[in-house]
């Protein structure tokens, strides 16, 4: 079998796409030791514990968004003068390829969660970077053509500078982070088939035969044709439904908040680095945080994930909480300050109750703010009435940015997660122990 850039290839059998085609020099990326580890890192963290389907892995999720990178390229490059990639380089596919299969080789044990952390700990884009310009990933890719640095630029802007994504660099950059980025089309689709939920579903095929490539005010846009407006919308449905009953789930929360906390302690204790982190699998980073030399708090919260001996949601605020929530909402971005009011919390339930409530019994629980990107180009071939022959999806549909992340504030919910032992403790005394947290003390520096 041969591809579509000219390279001899075998297949991966996948269960959402049935054959990925892969040729050597993607065979021998997918064979370093930075990219088999993502074999051990399950793509949706602790959503196992609710969906004990969800077992599959950031490996096969990266394999996922290289298959339609390929699909996608392939439909462009058909499409060519047309609305397509007209005469791309066969270095540039090389690079989008690889950059698609990469896009996630720099990501922490249990997915996204520990990035909550922040600094020190660096976004899995950042450490992506460092791992495709430094490992043997980078002589891979030197060996099959390709620039570490252009993979780089692809995948974390920051890393480069914005001059030196132009023309069709802007169209790639696109196809992998935004609106319409192959990255969601896979993930969505995916992770509802490992979870065995009727959310998720995304139009794919429509969606990808929808693209097109089109000049606009001065620079080149990925967009799509008006038959793909509602696949778009399919996407951002999925989107929605996804997070409101699979990745915000309480308990896939809480499981989160207590590893984060554990992680936090150790660094905290000096026996820890962000950097200790990055070589670590699911599997290791357990075995590494229950070692004797770790904090006691980290070892009893590993110990109980492990025996799944959870902490479970007492208080729940949502935004309709007004200040409450606001003043919680402002803590996901200070970790230290959300750990002194767990603290402080925790001693406050032990002074009112006569109980010895250890500081890590109550944890506070902020899921990232989400942000919704719907800002896609639609080209009409020939516009209805009243709307032009290029508008933007809202303009088209009248679905708006803000109505999104008005529907996505009322379902993001901030928890008080707690052990089974207090639980109903907390809510009895919840009136007093709210009134601690909106205290004006427990506000975070600015």
């Amino acid at each position: 079998m041969e591809n579509f850039i000219g390279e001899d290839v075998t297949v991966i059998r996948d269960s959402l796409y049935s054959q990925v085609p892969i040729g050597e020099h993607v065979r021998a990326l997918i064979s370093t030791s930075q990219f088999l580890r993502l074999q051990r890192i399950k793509q949706l963290g602790w959503v196992y514990v609710v969906w004990p389907g969800a077992t599959h892995t950031r490996y096969e999720h990266s394999l996922g968004v290289y298959y339609l990178a390929r699909k996608a390229l392939e439909h462009l490059i058909r499409l060519g003068k047309n609305g397509g990639l007209e005469d791309p380089q066969p270095g540039e596919i090389r690079t989008v390829l690889a950059a698609a299969l990469l896009h996630d080789i720099g990501h922490y044990p249990y997915s996204h969660g520990i990035e909550e952390l922040g600094p020190p700990v660096l976004p899995h884009e950042e450490v992506g970077a460092t791992v495709i310009g430094s490992t043997e990933v980078s002589s891979v890719l030197w060996d099959w053509g390709v620039d570490p640095h252009r993979v780089i630029s692809l995948i974390a802007p920051s890393k480069s500078p914005e001059h030196e994504i132009n023309g069709r660099w802007l169209i790639y950059r696109s196809l992998l982070s935004g609106a319409l980025d192959i990255d969601k089309i896979d993930y969505l689709p995916r992770d509802a088939q490992a979870c065995n939920v009727p959310y998720g579903r995304v139009d794919t095929e429509r969606l990808i035969a929808s693209l097109r490539v089109l000049q606009f005010e001065g620079s080149p846009h990925l967009a799509i044709t008006d038959k793909g407006i509602s696949a778009l919308h399919s996407l951002i449905r999925a989107r929605q439904e996804m997070f409101d009953n699979v990745y915000w789930h309480h308990t896939n929360r809480a499981c989160m908040v207590m590893l984060l906390r554990a992680i936090q302690d150790a660094i905290e204790a000096g026996v820890l680095s962000s950097e200790d982190l990055i070589n670590h699998d699911d599997y290791s980073l357990i075995a590494l945080l229950l070692r004797s030399d770790m904090p006691d708090t980290t070892r009893s919260l590993v110990e109980s994930l492990v025996a799944r001996r959870l902490h479970k949601r007492a208080i729940e605020f949502s935004v309709q909480a007004g200040v409450t929530f606001q003043r919680l909402n402002s803590l996901f971005y200070h970790p230290g300050s959300r750990k002194e009011l767990e603290i402080r919390l925790a001693n406050i339930l032990s002074e009112l109750t006569g109980l010895e409530v250890m500081p890590h019994e109550i944890l506070i629980d902020i899921p990232k703010p989400e942000r919704w990107d719907v800002d896609a180009l639609v080209v009409f071939r020939r516009p209805p009435i009243g709307l032009n022959q290029i508008m933007t999806w809202s303009e088209a549909t009248g679905m708006r940015s803000h109505d999104l992340s008005a529907y996505e504030s009322y379902q993001r919910r901030i928890r008080i997660v707690t052990t089974q032992r207090l639980r109903d403790r907390v809510w009895t005394l919840k009136d007093r122990l709210i009134g601690e947290l909106i205290a004006p003390s427990n506000r975070p520096a600015s």
